[in-house]
């Protein structure tokens, strides 16, 4: 398969979700923030991953009107933070998220956490929004096989996402084979595992052969390893360098390589642990 910035993965209900995206976690000047997600999208990034607990969906919606680019052709996602979930109170925070972005519908939305008691009746409160085409497609993120199960006994529409930290030190391979086993596509977040792998020998030697950087590596490798993956930047030239991934393939030796380098390692919380 050729990939390139505009490659797209089709989710069980028909909609194409772009493979490469922009982050905007942590993203809270709202200057730098604006212009940072006008500069992707004028690299060709048609993707956008936001929530609300990171305070800069209005941002987000401010870029999108002047970017210069149709609404319809970019993919926008956001998700409902833990304090919101609940039936009725996602449906509130769906609508929060809504006005602040100033748009009219979603192309997706998560639950953010599997917050134990409530994810089950904030996953049915969003089949509610899909089902009223709100939302264009929808799914969870930081849930494990358990989570995910319990969510399917119940739902009439199955997730078609699930978002979860993984990069080559996390590779989560159990957590994606019952994904792909279930047609629910992963997107990957921490993908250059926070810059704690932008050193590693083993990818500095790999990146050195392709004349590339560790980060353009490690986002090759969650392209070419099926994954939807969402780099975060303020910086336009890593922007836009993080793009630059488009025009070059790891072998199958490298990608074997790179699987090894597995540690279970997290940047952030197991989501058995997380708490409101």
């Amino acid at each position: 398969m050729e990939l390139t910035i505009n490659s797209t993965k089709q989710l069980h209900n028909g909609v194409e979700m772009p493979r490469f995206g922009l982050g905007v976690y942590k993203m809270t000047d709202k200057e730098a923030a604006v212009e940072a997600m006008i500069t992707a999208i004028g690299a060709g990034y048609t993707a956008i991953d936001t929530a609300t607990i990171y305070d800069n969906e209005a941002e987000v919606g401010e870029a999108v009107r002047n970017s210069g680019v149709k609404r319809e052709d970019l993919f926008i996602t956001s998700k409902v933070w833990n304090i919101d979930q609940g039936y009725d109170k996602t449906l509130r925070a769906f609508e929060a998220s809504l006005k602040r972005l100033d748009f009219d519908y979603l192309d997706l939305y998560l639950t953010h956490w599997a917050i134990e008691g409530k994810y089950v009746d904030t996953y049915r409160a969003i089949q509610r929004l899909y089902d009223e085409k709100l939302v264009r497609s929808i799914g969870v993120s930081n849930h494990q096989e358990h989570h995910l199960e319990k969510i399917m006994a119940t739902a009439n529409t199955k997730p078609m996402v699930n978002q979860i930290e993984l990069h080559p030190q996390l590779t989560q391979v159990p957590l994606r084979n019952f994904c792909d086993a279930n047609d629910i596509v992963v997107t990957s977040w921490s993908p250059l595992a926070r810059g704690r792998l932008l050193e590693d020998p083993v990818l500095s030697k790999i990146a050195e052969q392709h004349n590339k950087s560790i980060a353009q590596v490690i986002i090759r490798w969650h392209l070419q390893s099926d994954l939807v993956v969402i780099p975060k930047s303020v910086t336009p030239s890593r922007i836009q360098e993080n793009a630059e991934v488009f025009d070059f393939a790891l072998t199958p030796e490298e990608m074997g390589i790179i699987d090894g380098l597995n540690q279970d390692w997290r940047s952030g919380t197991h989501p058995d642990d997380i708490t409101i």
